[in-house]
């Protein structure tokens, strides 16, 4: 007869990008590899997210937030998770996580995130090689003179005119795959709409197209207060909706906005690992 494991998860969102969240700060929980974080993440065949969430304790901090998208890689830091795993906490707290430590807090309906500061230097990104990340000379067909800027994790951010129309999910993969981007890289394509107010489509390293993108709001907002675009304070449009982001040359960045959760389910581990 089969051994089972039941596996408790909660499934939460933030403006449509998706999680299976697996709290294992106190429960014992199995081990999260490549292999069941790709099954659980599949939409047809699995619980179905861009991103599988595992909280754990932390010797440092609060507790440990560990983030696999869903091609079963793990991946430094996620926004829209933070929001709602701070959501999930419920009170103020400060995590670990593979871009380093963030802070959380609740803020009217959703969360508040101290990102940390971002990055600019192109082994932080990291690049193939040295160039001005400010003003990248490079292009892809009509995407060209990009920003690049680590938020956590790596984000190339593209500006172009509101009327625009880019095939974001032909060349998303194609510049994610890029030799320029040893480590892979989110792409942003971004369009001011307003005064201190932008829209933005995300490729998400590893996950594809999405709704909605926390890290990526947060570097697209900073490369546009560089190059003085905007002021310090930031709403980003995503398709599944606003964030608003907030940034200080020298200083960390604030996201602020929603998060939610849709259910709690439980799985039988071994149909998984």
């Amino acid at each position: 007869m089969r051994r089972t494991m039941r596996v408790p998860f909660i499934k939460m969102h933030g403006l449509g990008n998706d999680f299976a969240v697996f709290d294992a700060r106190e429960a014992r929980l199995p081990a999260m590899t490549q292999t069941a974080a790709r099954a659980i993440a599949d939409r047809t065949r699995g619980v179905g997210c861009d991103q599988v969430i595992v909280l754990a304790p932390s010797d440092k901090h609060d507790f440990v937030m560990r983030i696999f998208n869903a091609d079963g890689g793990e991946v430094e830091a996620c926004g829209n998770a933070a929001r709602a795993v701070a959501i999930l906490h419920g009170k103020p707290a400060r995590i670990e996580t593979r871009g380093g430590a963030i802070s959380l807090d609740l803020s009217g309906d959703g969360a508040s995130v101290d990102m940390g500061e971002p990055r600019f230097d192109w082994e932080a990104i990291p690049l193939a090689y040295a160039m001005d990340t400010a003003s990248m000379p490079v292009g892809w067909d009509a995407l060209e003179n990009p920003a690049a800027v680590n938020a956590g994790n790596p984000h190339v951010v593209f500006f172009v005119e509101p009327d625009t129309e880019i095939d974001l999910a032909t060349l998303g993969p194609q510049i994610e795959r890029d030799p320029l981007f040893p480590q892979g890289i989110n792409v942003n394509v971004a369009a001011k709409v307003g005064d201190d107010h932008l829209r933005l489509d995300v490729w998400e390293r590893g996950a594809g197209l999405t709704r909605a993108c926390g890290t990526g709001a947060c570097a697209t907002a900073v490369a546009a207060i560089r190059r003085g675009l905007v002021g310090e304070h930031v709403t980003v449009t995503l398709p599944g909706g606003d964030l608003r982001i907030e940034w200080r040359e020298g200083e960390t960045i604030r996201m602020t906005g929603p998060a939610t959760e849709a259910y709690r389910g439980e799985l039988e581990w071994e149909d998984y690992a």
